[in-house]
């Protein structure tokens, strides 16, 4: 399960409850009545007394018929053997513990140590295609899974979606059960679902809830899903099991949980099932997702831009830069534009356009509705791929920064500078302590510090060694350029 602390906080458990007490009063009735008084016709209602919602759901049928389709999926991956030494300083207690007992430090260890995960997973075709989210296996050397009558198989990864978490295993099998698909949109505030999955191992375990809104999106994330809240409890193990309606059809793929604490406090997200098709059929036929961009980064409109802008009220994407030389670009869009609809589809919330572009393939025109100078206008424009950048398996040797952040970087190689509009060097490798903390991510491009242009990474160092308590790194992400604070010391 991924997990989500005002950033995702990964593998919490835990669950905080909280009660409340009503208070009554007694009133006295009068001594006598009052002659009723003359007055208009009030509507039509519900009569008092009458209740809105009767009885409770069961779902032992949907369980019976269906939870023999969701799988323990079980994962093993090699993790660097300085992974955790970052975590653990040498001031650090814990450094001792290790040190006094005899027991190897993660900066101690010779070689790479096997790092097991376990995850949720359910079955989609008879002979063996199983959907899970990527954050369970898209990174494992080896992954088994385990059907409900206790069979196990080696599976296959044939493909994983990191953008969207969504992956598709295969399992050598025949006449499996399989689960039936619903319609995610269809989904409404307040309705009943179920979740089935393998938390902490224990297999085919079943939590229920409503769904709390959906179309959510998270801070962080890069808007390519929209995604289903609920108040199902989900803990790890949870992740990549399938989300139920109350027809017992899957209608997303349970992804992660919000949390301040680390635990579960509510707030958990699905990934809608209408996504997640879209995903596995490209990856089953291509291994990989296309996905279109015009090169332009946006913004929300609140009310004062709104006001600014001379806008009804608060819509559309506001354009705060333009990628140079690119689609957006190309077809005439400025910084200071709100995208307010895409092929005559509304935009009415920032995190929509990048859902709504991602869907139009590569080399097709989109039409863009633009509200400029107080009025609208329409531009054409010729989408382009969106390509992943991310540091690559086999890439040159990754350097670190000194310690201070917990980075590791390395150079960007020419094939990757040509394949990204960037004028940075340097790109992020791994990233843990301050750095991580504050949400640097692998994939990030350093352009610079405090202000100062990078492009080595002695830069990088002497740049992080004079500064203050907190240096101000310059980051692209994707087509994004933002300024990350991450403290010194």
């Amino acid at each position: 399960m991924r997990w989500t602390s005002l950033l995702l906080v990964m593998m919490s458990c835990g669950v905080l409850t909280a009660s409340c007490s009503k208070s009554q009063q007694s009133v006295s009735p009068p001594t006598s009545s009052p002659a009723p008084a003359k007055s208009a016709a009030a509507p039509p209602s519900v009569p008092r007394n009458t209740p809105v919602v009767s009885g409770l759901p069961d779902f032992t049928a949907l369980v019976e018929q269906y939870g023999a389709a969701v799988v323990n999926v079980s994962t093993v991956e090699k993790a660097p053997s300085d992974q955790t030494a970052a975590n653990i300083p040498e001031n650090d207690p814990f450094f001792q513990f290790f040190r006094r007992f005899g027991v190897p430090t993660p900066r101690m260890r010779p070689n790479p140590q096997l790092q097991r995960g376990l995850g949720s997973g359910f079955i989609i075709s008879s002979d063996g295609y199983i959907l899970t989210n990527a954050h369970v296996a898209a990174d494992a050397s080896d992954i088994t899974v385990r059907l409900t009558d206790r069979r196990e198989y080696p599976a296959k990864l044939v493909g994983a979606d990191r953008r969207s978490d969504v992956a598709v295993l295969k399992i050598d099998a025949k006449n499996l059960p399989v689960v039936q698909f619903g319609d995610a949109s269809n989904l409404k505030p307040g309705q009943w679902v179920v979740a089935i999955g393998e938390p902490f191992g224990f297999e085919n375990s079943v939590t229920a809830g409503v769904v709390s809104a959906t179309a959510r999106s998270l801070p962080g994330e890069e808007g390519y899903v929209p995604l289903i809240q609920t108040d199902v409890p989900l803990n790890p193990g949870n992740s990549g099991g399938p989300l139920f309606n109350m027809n017992g059809e899957v209608v997303g793929i349970n992804s992660q949980i919000y949390t301040q604490t680390g635990g579960y406090m509510g707030l958990s997200f699905a990934i809608p099932i209408d996504v997640v098709r879209d995903v596995e059929a490209q990856l089953i036929q291509n291994g990989h997702v296309r996905r279109g961009r015009i090169g332009v980064a946006i913004q929300d409109v609140n009310a004062q831009l709104a006001q600014s802008f001379a806008l009804d009220r608060p819509r559309g994407a506001l354009v705060s830069s333009v990628e140079k030389g690119g689609p957006g670009d190309k077809a005439g869009l400025k910084p200071g534009d709100v995208i307010l609809a895409v092929n005559d589809q509304a935009v009415d919330r920032e995190y929509q356009l990048p859902l709504m572009i991602s869907k139009i393939q590569p080399g097709q025109n989109a039409k863009l509705t633009v509200w400029r100078d107080r009025g609208t206008r329409d531009l054409t424009v010729t989408v382009d791929e969106l390509k992943d950048v991310q540091a690559r398996n086999g890439a040159p040797g990754k350097e670190q920064n000194g310690g201070k952040l917990g980075l590791a970087v390395r150079p960007l190689t020419p094939q990757e500078r040509n394949e990204v509009d960037t004028t940075g060097r340097l790109v992020v490798e791994e990233a843990s302590g301050a750095a991580a903390n504050a949400g640097i991510q692998p994939g990030d491009v350093i352009l610079a510090v405090n202000g100062q242009e990078i492009s080595t990474v002695e830069q990088l160092r002497t740049a992080v060694e004079k500064a203050g308590k907190t240096v101000a790194l310059l980051i692209q992400r994707e087509q994004a350029q933002i300024f990350v604070p991450v403290p010194t010391g």
